[in-house]
């Protein structure tokens, strides 16, 4: 399936996907080893105050578990419900346990109660007994770990599944996991969750899970439809390489458990507000070291929160070749890359909420461009794609094209973009928004690539607005900064944002408004910028920003001023030119022999002091120094 542009939200999607996992057609259950039946009846009642343990997989046509009653698997077993070859019934015993029970109530139909073998995975020391439709490992499919009677439909071998629905409306159920160095493909399956699961770092909870090292899933032309609080599409972990061809995955957001106190690490439960969005499920997540996952030609939307994410990693590959990757929603990112790794968007479309993407921690580095053929036919070499030759050359060369309905890049980390081939973003905010951190960027326009920021700021760096925690608050500072005699604003320092713009037509403004020592570095080689350079000061709308106001968190207007701890060093070089619009203040400015200054859009001529002394902006010159640009009518 090709890619194509991102649909927008309709607040009745989220019943059209009910329907959708509700509808998957029936078939005949699949013919894998399961374990034996307990003699039990065709009906089983749990009495209040009685807790029943089931040793033994077993089949029924009527169960009822009364109020305080328990249906139970022998320890380190897991239990799980289908009806007419949906999982359900199960509930999490509390917001933040890592187990599930049945829910009392009374059930009719083909029930399928399922003991399995727990498949324990952890995360920041919490531990989580998984269950899933379907297990693998290095041996194949494991029934012992498995609830087959989820499985609906199509055949499963030991290499592959293919034209499966999996359908689940209890909490904390997964579809098919992938792990102990298998290889596995998963083909043509229609997987539909609702209600919630629990934790995306592990994958409680996901449609898809392929983890640990030597372990390779292939996902072609398969559907995920899931709504739900970390109903989480697809997650790679621990070193697999997961690659997602044709295919459709889709998450909306569930309801949070009114208990719900905002946690970190194994019980984020939500988005932190500090990001500056909300919501409750991503779409994909990668983690783990050495992970590699990999999307072609296919779709990925969440709700809010986040579509592509990647996240506490380390040496890891994430990477969207000719694919749709969107926030249906008002808010969210399309994708964020945390930790060291190479992000890649290649001939993608992005339909943000909040931002194109988010540069985490931990130096990742990120990649805008085309999905030329030879950079692909790399990639499957270099990424282990698995890709024939027949696929590559149906592959089609596309640009990539980016909407953001808030801002384009946010570095809340320090970390690197690189932006060439025909690339397009356009932002309703601010292009580049760096919160106080070492951000590098990157721009080559020699192939069209191009920058349209709505509120005509093109890169501002400022002092963080995150207030640090869930129940921080952030103070605007109403004190001038003190300066630091022991920083050289005059000077490119390792930890400076640096920004280097190739053969471009720039119109837009630059702002450094840190209060503490950091530069802004800009360098334009053969290139038009025509805006403000300057040092500044910057201000939110409002003066406290708390959870309540977590929209505000970015937002700021610039007044140009004097360079304190807050250095602009301006280099203009192979014929570069710099149409100034308006008054600024730079601690450096150099100049090629053939790069120009000019005053505009209405004429006039630039006035240049350095230190006070009335300069003339000449080419070749180099100027350091307290420096300020007026435009002389």
């Amino acid at each position: 399936m090709e890619s194509g542009s991102s649909s927008t939200y309709d607040p009745s999607m989220r019943d059209r996907v009910r329907a959708l996992v509700t509808a998957v057609t029936a078939g005949t259950l699949l013919a894998l080893p399961s374990t034996a039946r307990a003699a039990d009846g065709a009906e089983l009642t749990v009495a209040a105050g009685e807790t029943y343990v089931l040793t033994a997989t077993t089949t029924l046509t009527a169960l009822t578990i009364a109020e305080g009653g328990t249906l139970a698997a022998p320890t380190g077993c897991t239990l799980t419900m289908t009806i007419d070859g949906v999982e359900c019934g199960s509930v999490l015993t509390a917001t933040l346990a890592t187990t599930t029970t049945i829910a009392p109530g009374s059930y009719t139909g083909t029930i399928v109660l399922t003991v399995a073998e727990e498949n324990p995975a952890t995360f920041a020391g919490v531990t989580f007994p998984l269950r899933q439709a379907l297990y693998v490992d290095g041996t194949g499919a494991v029934a012992a770990k498995s609830a087959l009677s989820a499985l609906v439909g199509g055949t499963v071998t030991d290499a592959a599944a293919r034209g499966v629905g999996i359908t689940s409306t209890g909490e904390a159920f997964n579809g098919v996991y992938v792990a102990g160095g298998g290889a596995y493909e998963i083909k043509d399956t229609v997987i539909g969750f609702t209600a919630n699961g629990r934790c995306d770092f592990v994958g409680d909870g996901a449609a898809i899970v392929g983890t640990g090292s030597g372990t390779t899933l292939v996902v072609d032309g398969v559907t995920v439809s899931n709504v739900g609080v970390q109903r989480t599409g697809l997650v790679a972990d621990k070193g697999a390489n997961v690659v997602v061809k044709n295919s459709s995955i889709q998450c909306l957001n569930g309801v949070v458990p009114a208990d719900y106190v905002f946690a970190g690490g194994a019980n984020m439960l939500v988005v932190p507000w500090r990001l500056g969005i909300s919501g409750n499920v991503r779409a994909t997540n990668l983690i783990g070291t050495g992970t590699k996952a990999t999307y072609i030609n296919s779709s990925i939307s969440s709700e809010t929160w986040g579509a592509f994410s990647v996240d506490s990693v380390s040496n890891a590959q994430a990477t969207a070749i000719n694919c749709a990757i969107a926030n249906l929603g008002a808010e969210g990112y399309a994708t964020f890359a945390d930790g060291n790794v190479t992000e890649r968007i290649l001939g993608c479309t992005l339909d943000a909420g909040t931002y194109a993407t988010i540069i985490g921690a931990s130096n990742g580095t990120v990649y805008y461009g085309d999905s030329t053929s030879e950079g692909v036919a790399q990639l499957n070499t270099d990424l282990e794609l698995g890709l024939m030759e027949e696929e590559l050359a149906a592959i089609p060369v596309r640009s990539t094209v980016i909407d953001s309905r808030g801002f384009g890049v946010m570095w809340h980390g320090a970390g690197t973009l690189h932006i060439d081939g025909g690339t397009v973003l356009t932002s309703a905010s601010t292009t580049f928004l760096d919160k106080a951190v070492r951000a590098t960027i990157t721009v080559d326009g020699s192939q069209g690539a191009a920058l349209n920021p709505g509120n005509g700021v093109v890169l501002q760096v400022m002092e963080t607005d995150n207030p640090g925690s869930n129940a921080g608050v952030y103070t605007e500072p109403t004190t001038d900064p003190v300066k630091d005699g022991t920083f050289d604003t005059t000077a490119v320092h390792d930890t400076d944002t640096t920004a280097t713009f190739t053969d471009i037509e720039l119109t837009g403004d630059f702002y450094n408004a840190m209060r503490t020592g950091r530069n802004m570095v800009l360098t334009f080689q053969g290139a038009h910028v025509q805006g403000v350079l300057s040092a500044s000061v910057s201000r939110h709308a409002v003066t406290t920003i708390t959870s309540a106001e977590y929209a505000e968190l970015g937002h700021v207007t610039n007044t140009p001023g004097p360079v304190v701890n807050n250095g602009v060093l301006v280099t203009l070089d192979a014929g570069s030119e710099w149409t100034v619009t308006g008054t600024s203040y730079l601690s450096g400015l150099t100049l090629s022999a053939d790069s120009t200054v000019t005053a505009g859009p209405d004429g006039g001529t630039v006035a240049m002091t350095v230190d006070g002394v009335l300069t003339a902006v000449e080419p070749g010159g180099d100027y350091s120094g307290a420096i300020t640009l007026t435009l002389v009518p």
